[in-house]
Order: C-alpha cells, then structure tokens, then sequence
C-alpha cells in the first residue's frame, strides 16, 4: 500500500493559525507586537524572493514587519552597524540577515553580530550550544518544521532508530542534536550518515524514521529504505524544466519508489519547504515573548 503523504501545507497553515491567535492574544492582553526586520543586501533574485514570502507571511500573522533593502557596495561595516540598531530597537524582537552576502562581506562576522535573543533563524553559536545542551529556545527553522512534521503526523520517536543523511549546520547537525534530547518529539537514537559513511545502505535499512537532507537529487532509492518507514525528504533538486520553462523539482529520495514502501512520506515540493518559513514566525513569536517576559 503505497504511503500517506504528510502534508507540509497544511500543518505549516496550522501552525500558521495558532500563532495568529497568539499575536491577537498578546496584542490584547499585553500591548505587544511581534517585531522581524528582514535585512537584504543586493537584489539576487531568489533572495529577493524569499524575503518577499517571508514579509507577506509576516503581515497575514499580524506582526510589525521591517524590509530594510540595502545596495550590493554597502560596506560590512555598514552592515553591522544596522545590525546593532535592530539589535537595540526594542520593537523589533528578530533579525533576519538574508543569506548569501555579497563576497565582500564576511557572512560569520554578521551573523554572530546579531543578538542571540533576536536571533530567529537559530544559527548564533549561542543558540546552537544551547540547542545541543537542550535548552534551545530558537531552533533552527527548518529542522524545527520537521520535528513539527512529526510530531503532528502522530509518528512515535521515542525509541525509535532515527537516520539522518547529511551533516550540514543547516539541516544535518542541529536535526541529529533535537531528536536526540530527552524532550517530547525525540528521545531517539541518532546516527548521522554522511558522504564519508561506509555502506550507508546498511545504515539507512534500520531506519524507523529517515531524514534524508543530502543535497543530491534522488541519493535515496528504494532499495535503502525499510519497510514501514517514515521519510522525511529535505532536499528541493531543480532537474530540468518543462515546455512551458516551469522548473521541474525533485528530492533527495527516489520518491516514486520509495512511497511504495515507506509508511509516510514527504513529498517534494509541499513537504519540508512550507514549514520553513513557520517556523522562523514561532521563534519570532518566541522572542517577543522573552523580551516582554512572557515566556
């Protein structure tokens, strides 16, 4: 029996409705406004995108929603200036400095210089050793979409045999480091696969659940999958486009396959991607609510 689809869409329009009730709720209660500035530097399109759904989101929510648009030359010491104002404006609760930076800029630098309690894409070395530690209150957004994906397709994972493909600090890492805390939606067992990993297919066959995030299109077939599992695909791989010059986008799971075995899937697109930008809202919301002591 072919796989039920866990659908991105509708539990990222979920979550979506919970938080707008929430800022409703503190805006009523409390007289407070949720606070995120995107900071974009140069006009690279797919950044320019990204940024564009992120503020509409923003607004659908109700927040107090910032678009600081920045020329390509802007100095980095231009750049870190405008992020220590945001960083001492007490409306806004998240900063978000959209990646990639123009090469001139040394994207580390500004990242780090962002206030780890504004820090809402949980990338701050701060965040991340608290994530590690399990006292993360910002987790990064995409991995925090799919332990919500989990979590709200009813799949047990205490105890269950967690296999995640790929190790970046984006997907890999911090995933691998929230399944594994003693925490609702985790107590796992973890292995990490990577490039490097001998015959991963030995691996990736004791999966109850497979989080595939390895950057190469279709790198998980049929074959590397049990029975029963639940795959979580992460990777969005453009292989080409249609007549009408749409792009055709596929995972980083043989998904035709691999749904005749698995037990829940994610597809791709309307899997992961939906959630991303959800998530990053909850930890605005999040870091309103520390600033205000409400949380």
């Amino acid at each position: 029996m072919p796989a039920k689809l866990i659908s991105g869409k509708e539990i990222a329009q979920q979550i979506r409705e919970e938080l707008k009730q929430e800022v409703e709720d503190m805006k009523a209660k409390h007289n407070v406004v949720p606070g995120l500035v995107t900071i974009l530097v140069g006009e690279n399109p797919a950044s320019v995108s990204y940024v564009t759904a992120k503020q509409k989101t923003a607004h659908a929510l109700g927040f107090n929603s910032i678009q600081d648009s920045q020329p390509e030359d802007l100095s980095e010491e231009d750049l870190l200036a405008l992020v220590e104002k945001y960083n001492s404006d007490p409306n806004i609760h998240g900063i978000l400095v959209q990646l990639p930076l123009p090469k001139h800029i040394n994207e580390t630098k500004v990242l780090y210089a962002i206030d780890p309690d504004k820090d809402v894409d949980g990338f701050h070395p701060v965040n991340v050793g608290k994530l590690m530690i399990g006292e993360g209150v910002f987790l990064p957004c995409t991995p925090a979409g799919i332990q919500q994906l989990l979590i709200r397709s009813g799949v047990e994972t205490s105890g269950a045999e967690v296999v995640v493909v790929g190790r970046s600090n984006i997907v890999g890492k911090p995933i691998a480091n929230i399944m594994i805390q003693k925490q609702k939606g985790a107590n796992a067992t973890v292995t990490v696969c990577h490039t490097r990993t001998r015959n991963m297919k030995e691996h990736t066959l004791r999966a109850d659940i497979l989080i595939v995030a390895a950057g190469v299109p279709k790198a998980v077939t049929a074959d590397m999958v049990k029975e029963g599992a639940v795959v979580i695909d992460v990777g969005v791989n453009r292989i080409g486009k249609t007549e009408s010059g749409k792009a055709i986008l596929c995972g980083d799971v043989d998904f035709d396959a691999v749904k005749e075995k698995a037990s829940l899937i994610t597809p791709v697109p309307g899997g992961v991607g939906p959630m991303t930008i959800t998530m990053l809202m909850l930890n605005t919301v999040k870091a309103a609510k520390l600033a205000n002591g409400l949380l």
